[in-house]
């Protein structure tokens, strides 16, 4: 459950600790991160015009196939973030490029929200509904699911025999601030494999290994020397430690200090701060004449 930013000083400051050294390359999670919901998050701001001035390279993941890189881009933006087009990366990107990449002449049911279907189309991929058609269902975060397109998979994948199952993201849920939250993609995904009988083949999000590809791509930079900074265990941490990354858990979005303490320190990231601010070193804010007041 997501809680308001200002709760997080009421944790256990045990847990915490933070970076003495700025790393190569940083990887963001967005909302829970960077901000909440519509609000910027405490730090934020400062913290990317620092990394730049510095000549750190940044990149901005998502795993919310609802929205394309521009609108992303038009966010940040509004939130007064310096971004550039090719720093972000979201489930819409991985999920297009993988479908060209290893399918280019397939068939695609697309269970998902325009933004996805919009960039399916534009990369010339081929959408249909009709399950004697359907080479391969893509399940998403789709808030207009409902029992025809179940059915239309379930056909494809089932009855004519044909098709295979992807997904985008396999976050359960999309939390919102205030501790509420909407099914996310797996919840669709769940439902697809329970009638079908058939598990899903690939899922495209975090802590999916081709997330950090994309969102490398480009970077001269080794994959040990990235640092993925975010606010979920199970998707931003898990991708992190998958890939051999530096992994920093900023306590502003999903997880508290108690989620943590309860792992396996095996499990657990490198950093957990307060704010996300706090990559940068202690010694570059007292330079920089910072304080905790923005």
């Amino acid at each position: 459950m997501r809680r308001p930013h200002h709760l997080v000083r009421h944790q256990d400051p045990a847990l915490l600790s933070f970076p003495t050294e700025l790393a190569q390359a940083y990887v963001f999670d967005l909302d829970g991160t960077i901000y909440l919901g519509d609000q910027l998050l405490p730090g934020a701001r400062r913290l990317v015009a620092e990394l730049r001035r510095q000549g750190v390279p940044v990149r901005f993941l998502s795993n919310n196939p609802t929205r394309d890189p521009q609108q992303y881009l038009d966010k940040l933006r509004g939130l007064g973030v310096c971004v550039h087009p090719e720093e972000i990366c979201s489930t819409v990107v991985t999920t297009t490029r993988w479908l060209r990449e290893h399918h280019p002449g397939a068939k695609v049911f697309a269970i998902a929200e325009e933004p996805l279907k919009r960039a399916l189309a534009q990369a010339g991929i081929v959408l249909t509904e009709d399950p004697e058609e359907i080479d391969i269902v893509v399940a998403s975060y789709d808030r207009t699911f409902d029992y025809r397109k179940l059915q239309t998979a379930f056909d494809a994948i089932w009855f004519y025999q044909r098709a295979f199952l992807i997904q985008t993201n396999p976050d359960p849920y999309c939390p919102f601030p205030g501790g509420r939250g909407e099914p996310d993609c797996a919840a669709v995904t769940a439902a697809i494999e329970a009638c079908t009988g058939h598990r899903c083949r690939v899922s495209l999000g975090k802590p999916s290994p081709l997330m950090v590809a994309e969102a490398l791509r480009g970077l001269e930079v080794e994959v040990s020397q990235c640092v993925m900074v975010g606010d979920r265990l199970a998707t931003d941490i898990q991708m992190a430690l998958d890939a051999g990354m530096g992994s920093a858990c900023v306590l502003t979005g999903e997880a508290t200090a108690s989620d943590i303490a309860s792992l396996e320190p095996s499990r657990r990231p490198r950093w957990v701060l307060d704010r996300v601010d706090r990559l940068v070193p202690a010694g570059t804010w007292q330079r920089l004449g910072w304080s905790e007041d923005e």
